[in-house]
C-alpha cells in the first residue's frame, strides 16, 4: 500500500528517486520493475509496479478496438506506458514525452494511491488539491453510493 505525499527533485536526467521507504517493498513485490503511463483526465503520470500494471493490461486487452471511446483510453494509456527497473539508488527514469505530459519541472510530487503513486508537479499538485479542498468543503459533487457509506 502506498500512501502519503512526498515532495521530491527530478534530476537533471529526468529521473525520480522513489522514497526509501517503499523502496524494498517494491523490490520484494516487483523486484523494481515499474510501469509509468499518463493520467487520461488529470495532468499527471501513474506509476505502477509490473503486477498492478499487469492487471491493468488485462483489463485493457478486454476493450473493443472497434469501440472508438475503448479503443481512445487503450491508445493513450498503452502507448504513453514506460517499463523500467528502479536502479540501485532507487531511481527511476520518466521518458520526455511523460514528463511533457505532467508539465513536470524539478519539484515534483509522489502521492501513493494504494496500488500505485501519482506523479504531480508540485505548483499543480498544489492547485489541484486546493481545488479539491474547496470542492469537498462546498459539498459541490455528486455522492455516490460508495461515498454516501464511506466514513473515517
Amino acid at each position: 500500500m502506498f500512501r502519503g505525499a512526498n515532495a521530491i527533485s527530478l534530476d537533471n536526467k529526468g529521473r525520480v528517486t522513489i522514497p526509501t521507504r517503499y523502496r524494498q517493498s517494491l523490490l520484494d513485490d516487483c523486484q523494481g520493475q515499474l510501469v509509468c503511463t499518463i493520467d487520461s483526465q488529470q495532468p499527471c503520470l501513474l506509476l505502477y509496479p509490473l503486477s498492478e500494471w499487469e492487471e491493468i493490461e488485462l483489463k485493457l486487452s478486454r476493450l473493443s478496438s472497434m469501440n472508438p471511446h475503448e479503443r481512445r483510453l487503450q491508445r493513450l494509456l498503452l502507448g504513453y506506458a514506460l517499463e523500467g527497473t528502479m536502479d540501485n539508488s532507487g531511481r527511476f527514469l520518466l521518458s520526455g514525452p511523460l514528463r511533457q505530459h505532467a508539465h513536470l519541472d524539478k519539484q515534483i510530487m509522489l502521492v501513493g494511491q494504494l496500488n500505485k503513486f501519482e506523479i504531480w508537479d508540485a505548483e499543480i499538485w498544489q492547485q489541484q488539491i486546493q481545488a479539491d479542498i474547496e470542492i469537498e468543503q462546498q459539498g459541490g459533487f455528486e455522492l455516490t453510493e460508495r461515498l454516501q457509506d464511506f466514513s473515517f
